[in-house]
């Protein structure tokens, strides 16, 4: 229609135009294997689990002992009262060390939406390769409302363990 934007076009005065891309939040997703595999070629890729402290406990964690790696678990939110860690990106950003916003970094939680935000979040405090593994650890629930079956680190036959 006449005087409308052509959808994805950006025609801000002074600006050529082109497809419009939106900014991107984060690095991107990966699926569970993808991320093991990047941990397996990649030294200074990190994995951080921004579950809570009973789901570590309780469900596991991903066992990185065979790369000769430990697995960072800073929660994203709280148990039980699951509030927002308002040190997340702080400890998020000690436990990585220095050169830690230059290598990727792989955010895992139980089924792949808390791990997003985290990434974002850290992406924002400068974090460039800042992965979120869609999934999580336990992965979506299954027609029986179970999760661990249907995608998932577990269910992907990754390294884990269980305390």
């Amino acid at each position: 229609m006449l005087g409308e934007n052509p959808a994805g076009m950006n025609c801000l005065p002074g600006s050529a135009m082109s497809p419009f891309t939106p900014p991107r939040d984060y690095a991107g997703d990966i699926d569970p294997a993808e991320a093991w595999d990047m941990l397996k070629s990649d030294p200074k890729a990190q994995l951080v689990d921004v579950r809570t402290m009973a789901e570590w406990n309780f469900v596991g964690l991903p066992d990185l002992s065979e790369l000769g790696r430990k697995t960072h678990c800073i929660e994203w939110q709280g148990f039980p009262s699951m509030a927002p860690n308002p040190d997340f990106v702080g400890e998020t950003a000690a436990a990585l060390g220095e050169g830690g916003a230059g290598s990727p970094v792989l955010f895992l939680c139980r089924s792949g939406a808390r791990s997003r935000a985290a990434a974002i979040a850290m992406t924002r405090a400068g974090f460039e390769k800042a992965f979120n593994i869609a999934g999580g650890f336990e992965g979506d629930l299954d027609g029986e409302r179970h999760r661990g079956g249907n995608n998932g680190w577990k269910a992907q036959g990754l390294p884990w363990k269980q305390s």
